[in-house]
């Protein structure tokens, strides 16, 4: 019975947002064993804290593809540039987190999509030369539809359709 708060919030966000894949939302928030007696606020949390995980351990992935990878000169270029927008996005997303908490919506919608932002921007970047493929793109999908997600709980917590 609780679940159905994740697959229906879920559902709900999908509908909204044609950025949001249902079955990732459902498989990202039941992860956490805490979804299982969550209200939407706290599925909110659990989102931003998902992206919290997500950016650091992206940044840090990205960081031994520089080191280890014999990479051409435009794919090393575009790696120091994602991992550059991954270290503002670890700061954007402890930020979103503390603002989520203080019921702070706006202030915490403008971080969390910033973080969207910077995995669109990370990925845009190696589409810019023909031939080129991110070794991110799967990484960039998974932190931009979190931060879609987060956004979406969000933005039904301020208009209170909560």
């Amino acid at each position: 019975m609780v679940q159905n708060l994740v697959t229906e919030t879920c559902k709900t966000f999908a509908q909204n947002d044609p950025n949001i894949d249902y079955n990732f939302c459902t498989t990202s928030l039941q992860a956490d064993p805490a979804s299982q007696n969550a209200t939407l606020q706290e599925l909110g949390m659990i989102s931003i804290r998902l992206i919290n995980c997500n950016v650091t351990d992206t940044q840090f992935y990205i960081k031994n593809l520089i080191k280890n990878k014999k990479w051409g000169s435009y794919t090393k270029q575009c790696l120091r540039d994602c991992f550059e927008l991954y270290s503002d996005a670890i700061p954007s997303a402890k930020e979103a987190m503390k603002y989520y908490s203080k019921n702070l919506y706006s202030d915490a919608n403008i971080q969390l999509s910033s973080i969207l932002d910077d995995a669109t921007t990370c990925e845009d970047g190696f589409k810019e030369k023909k031939g080129v493929v991110s070794p991110l793109t799967k990484r960039n999908g998974d932190t931009f539809q979190l931060s879609a997600i987060a956004l979406s709980a969000v933005n039904m917590l301020q208009t209170g359709s909560n």
